[in-house]
C-alpha cells in the first residue's frame, strides 16, 4: 500500500498536520519528515517493530548506528547524565540546528536503558549514541507531543543520495513506509555535521562535515568568557582586554591568537544596560594604554539571551550584575560568578583618572585565578584542525 502524503504548504491547519504525524508515529508507523538539512525517516524509539520496519525500508545493514532526535538541550542530560562540559557547550550552542553529537553512553541511569533491547542495539551498537535536535518547526512540535524520542536516519535507500525533496522518497520508498510529510525543499539541502565528543581528555572530532564547517565547529567548541558590567564602557572592557593580555602570557602566544579564536577560547564583554555602539570611556582607554594594552575599536553591547546561552563563564563586576543575570536566565546561575569573589568592583564613572587606575589594578589582580583556570581547560581541549 503506498504511503499517505501530507503536503504541508497546502494544508490550512499546521496543528492538524502535527497531530496526524504524531498519530502515525504513536501507532508504530514510519514517517518521512522534513528537517532543515535533508528529509529523514523517523520512527518512535519506544517501538521495536517500528524501528525494525524503518531499517527494513531503508535496507540498512546492521551495526550502523541510528541517531535519536530529542526535544532540546535540556533533555540531553536524561540520555547522558554525565554529559561532558564540551558536549554540553556544543549542545547549548548548536541546538536546535544541523549538528549531531556522538557521545559516550556508559551511565547506568541513562533513559537509553529503558528503550526496547532491539532499539537500544540499533541506537547504541558501540557504546556511543548520536543525539540531534532538528531546527524544523514541524519536527520540534512532533517531538514535544510524543512520549519518547524519535529514531532518525536519512530518507533514502542505503547507499543512495539523501533526499532534499519529497519526490525521490515517494519514488523509492513510497510503498515501504506509512506517511510522507512534504514541506518542499529542505532549507540547507545538505546532511548534518556529525561531531564525536570525547571526555577524557576532552576532544572534538569531526566525523562528517555537513552544513556546519570544521572551522565553525572549532569556534563553537571553544571556551567562552564574558565580562559583565552596567554600560560596557569601562569596567568590563578593561577586564576583557586585561584578561586577553594575561591569558596570552600564560599560554605563551600572541594576543591576536586569543582574539581570533585560534587557541580555543573566546573573550567578550557586555553591559546589562549598555548603549549599543558606545566607545570605551577616555579614562579607561588611557589607563590601559599606559599598560601597553589597546581599547581601540571597542563598541559597547547589551548582554543578550544568546550571549548568556553561549557563555561558559560569566564574570560580573558586582553582585547586582550577577543577580540580574540569574533572575532573567536562571539556567545560567552555575556559570555566573563575581569576578572578585569576596568584593565588588565599583563603577569608576565620573571619578578622576586615579579612580580608573585603582579599578584596573583591582581587576588585574582578581583575573589571575580565572586566567589560570581557563588556561588549564584550553591546554587540555583538542579541537579539529
Amino acid at each position: 500500500m503506498p504511503a499517505a502524503v501530507i503536503r504541508v504548504r497546502e494544508e490550512d491547519d499546521f496543528r492538524d498536520v502535527v497531530h496526524r504525524t504524531v498519530q502515525v508515529l504513536a501507532e508504530g508507523g514510519v514517517v518521512a519528515l522534513p528537517t532543515e538539512t535533508v528529509y529523514g525517516l523517523a520512527a518512535s524509539a519506544l517501538s521495536a517493530s517500528a524501528v525494525q520496519h524503518l531499517l527494513d525500508a531503508k535496507d540498512r545493514p546492521k551495526g550502523h548506528a541510528l541517531a535519536l532526535a530529542i526535544k532540546g538541550y535540556e533533555e540531553a542530560w536524561d540520555y547522558v547524565p554525565d554529559l561532558s562540559p564540551v558536549a554540553a557547550r556544543l549542545a547549548r550552542r548548536c541546538w536546535p540546528g544541523p549538528v549531531t553529537l556522538v557521545v559516550d553512553d556508559r551511565h547506568p541511569e541513562s533513559v537509553l536503558n529503558n528503550l526496547p533491547p532491539e532499539v537500544f542495539q540499533a541506537v547504541v551498537p558501540q557504546q556511543t549514541v548520536g543525539l540531534r535536535v532538528p531546527a524544523h518547526d514541524l519536527v520540534l512540535e512532533v517531538l514535544h507531543l510524543l512520549s519518547g524520542p524519535l529514531v532518525l536516519t536519512s530518507a533514502n535507500l542505503h547507499g543512495q543520495p539523501e533526499a532534499v525533496e519529497a519526490e525521490p522518497i515517494l519514488r523509492n520508498l513510497g510503498d515501504r513506509i506509512h506517511l510522507v510529510v512534504d514541506d518542499g525543499r529542505c532549507r540547507y539541502g545538505r546532511a548534518s555535521t556529525v561531531v564525536r565528543v570525547l571526555s577524557d581528555p576532552p576532544e572534538v572530532r569531526l566525523l562528517r562535515e555537513g552544513v556546519v564547517s570544521a572551522s565553525a565547529i572549532r569556534h563553537l567548541a571553544s571556551f567562552m568568557v564574558v565580562f559583565v558590567c552596567t554600560g560596557n564602557t569601562c569596567r568590563s572592557p578593561m577586564a576583557e582586554r586585561l584578561f586577553v593580555h594575561q591569558l596570552a602570557q600564560e599560554l605563551g602566544c600572541s594576543e591576536e591568537e586569543i582574539r581570533s579564536g585560534q587557541k580555543g577560547v573566546l573573550v567578550a564583554s557586555a553591559g546589562v544596560a549598555a548603549m549599543p555602539g558606545a566607545a570605551a570611556s577616555p579614562e579607561a582607554v588611557q589607563v590601559l594604554q599606559a599598560r601597553g594594552i589597546s581599547l581601540a575599536g571597542h563598541e559597547a553591547q547589551v548582554l543578550t539571551a544568546q550571549l548568556v546561552q553561549q557563555a561558559d563563564l560569566l564574570l560580573t563586576m558586582t553582585e547586582g550584575h550577577r543577580q540580574a543575570i540569574v533572575q532573567q536566565w536562571p539556567e545560567a546561575a552555575p556559570r555566573t560568578h563575581l569576578l572578585c569573589k569576596d568584593q565588588e568592583v565599583a563603577d569608576p564613572i565620573g571619578g578622576p583618572l586615579e579612580t580608573y587606575q585603582r579599578c584596573a589594578d583591582q581587576i588585574q589582580e582578581c583575573l589571575r585565578p580565572w586566567v589560570q583556570q581557563v588556561a588549564r581547560q584550553v591546554r587540555q581541549l583538542r579541537l579539529p584542525s
